[in-house]
């Protein structure tokens, strides 16, 4: 566990059960989104019952403050990597270093299970998140389109851990 101002790095555990609230803390946070980015976020595609299955295949880290769950992130295992996905954190909590904490959960895992990497994507259009993921050591390794689309509308970025 990792303690932040009065804000503590969780991982999810096996009977967690407030998938709404969580569900509602990623749409709050992916929100800036909207009208932003095309195609629209897969945030809007998940549902309660969706995450609970998510998290059976992969390993998720919530941000809590008093009781309150105010980020989070998963990770999928894969051979030599993992892969981050809806990294999230309450609006009103962001640029506060709750995001990099998260990330660095996610590091301790893939170190502690023998992992080369960590991978995530962001999208073409969130140039912020591409500055922000580099600050943490993040590259870009690729650009990558959407199914129907004939543009670049992700970009694949890698931190190799040392």
């Amino acid at each position: 566990m990792d303690q932040i101002v009065g804000i503590s790095i969780i991982r999810l555990a096996a009977d967690f059960d407030q998938w709404g609230d969580l569900l509602a803390l990623i749409r709050r946070a992916f929100a800036y989104m909207d009208g932003v980015i095309d195609p629209p976020s897969s945030a809007y595609l998940l549902t309660a019952k969706a995450l609970g299955e998510k998290a059976k295949r992969e390993t998720g880290f919530l941000a809590v403050e008093n009781g309150r769950i105010v980020g989070c992130v998963f990770a999928l295992e894969r051979s030599q990597d993992f892969y981050v996905g809806k990294l999230a954190v309450e609006p009103r909590l962001q640029g506060q270093g709750i995001g990099t904490r998260l990330m660095r959960a996610v590091e301790n895992l893939a170190r502690k299970r023998g992992k080369d990497a960590i991978e995530l994507q962001t999208r073409i259009e969130l140039t912020a998140n591409h500055a922000a993921f580099a600050r943490l050591g993040f590259g870009e390794t690729a650009r990558t389109a959407h199914a129907g689309y004939d543009r670049p509308t992700s970009v694949t970025m890698c931190k190799v851990l040392s």
